[in-house]
């Protein structure tokens, strides 16, 4: 009887430190994501202007430029044909992600993306979730995240095409 009363105690004690070691794990794991240098990036699922499905997550393994914009921002415009350019000429992945309820008119996005000839992803953040996520307060703002899905940097304005590039090369 003994014996039997000291092994449910020890299977007990087993399973109990197995259970908080599991959720604790899980907590530090959603701790983590945030939005500052060395966060995890939250993970959103996006669609394109012509209705592809693009979500960061996709992008694990391989570095990636978040810019967050709207087509009536004055610096927006400034940065786009930089970032047009490092896309075609750099082996580099970018998500451009329009504020779309900050828009006067839907139809200012796609003349957007036609005046400056993006060939980059353009999401719509339709419902302003992945804004809030990110915690955009100024445009444009764009996060640099690494293969592992981490932060390495977060700019706001415009960058410049040597700007992108060193964020880049930090990330390899």
């Amino acid at each position: 009887m003994r014996k039997a009363i000291i092994l449910v105690v020890v299977a007990g004690l087993f399973f109990w430190a197995v259970y908080d070691f599991v959720i604790q794990s899980n907590q530090e794991a959603e701790a983590d994501v945030g939005t500052n240098v060395d966060d995890q990036a939250p993970d959103f699922e996006l669609t394109t202007l012509t209705g592809k499905t693009e979500k960061l997550s996709d992008y694990r393994g391989e570095p990636v430029m978040i810019n967050f914009w709207a087509s009536w921002c004055g610096p927006c415009r400034s940065e786009m044909p930089a970032m047009q350019n490092m896309y075609e000429q750099n082996d580099i992945n970018i998500l451009a992600v329009n504020l779309t309820t900050q828009e006067t008119k839907r139809q200012d996005i796609p003349d957007f993306v036609d005046e400056f000839q993006l060939t980059f992803p353009v999401l719509l953040d339709v419902e302003g979730k992945t804004g809030s996520a990110y915690q955009i307060g100024s445009i444009p703002t764009s996060y640099f995240v690494n293969s592992d899905g981490i932060i390495s940097y977060k700019h706001t304005g415009p960058l410049n095409e040597e700007q992108i590039m060193q964020q880049f090369e930090k990330m390899k």
